[in-house]
């Protein structure tokens, strides 16, 4: 199901299916093309939703087919901004191990969140952990970031995050 509500800006919901992953990342690269993001930004964005949409699915959702996957997307001048919300009961990020702490290099648990982390420029987990927004900004020709809307230039594009300059997981049940 797709609605539109605005150039740049729709809703997909899609079945709890890894299948439907490559479908979305492609439909939505069409759209960054259309809007000139550059080949880099499309592979950042590519990669952070590939990893939120296939947590959502197989540990937010389960794998159960019957659940949905919720997915809003903007796209601006400025930034690509994605929320992405499963049915599942939701998850703590914090509780997810550092897949860069020397204990955890061998297990295969937080990588997914980490690339997410890296690759955006922001990312938001909406208690209970089952929702989250994604942002990456946009640089201009002369290489400069945009300035977010809130005027404090910290990278960030909007002034809820979490306010201790970390990245709290994606909230759509990932844990990997």
């Amino acid at each position: 199901m797709r609605t539109v509500s605005q150039e740049g800006t729709f809703e997909l919901t899609i079945a709890s299916d890894p299948s439907e992953v490559q479908r979305i990342q492609d439909r939505i690269e069409v759209c960054l093309k259309e809007h000139h993001f550059e080949d880099r930004e499309i592979f950042s964005i590519r990669l952070a939703l590939e990893e939120a949409l296939v947590n959502a699915i197989k540990h937010g959702n389960q794998l159960d087919r019957t659940k949905k996957v919720h997915i809003h997307c903007a796209i601006h001048q400025d930034r690509f901004e994605v929320g992405i919300a499963d049915e599942g009961p939701g998850f703590d990020p914090e509780d997810v191990p550092n897949p860069l702490c020397e204990e955890n290099l061998e297990r295969p648990c937080g990588r997914g969140l980490f690339l997410i982390r890296h690759y955006m420029t922001d990312v938001i987990y909406h208690p209970p952990g089952n929702r989250l927004t994604m942002f990456r900004l946009r640089k201009r020709a002369n290489g400069q970031p945009y300035v977010n809307g809130n005027g404090n230039g910290n990278g960030h594009c909007n002034g809820n995050g979490n306010g201790n300059g970390h990245c709290n997981g994606n909230g759509n049940g990932h844990r990997s």
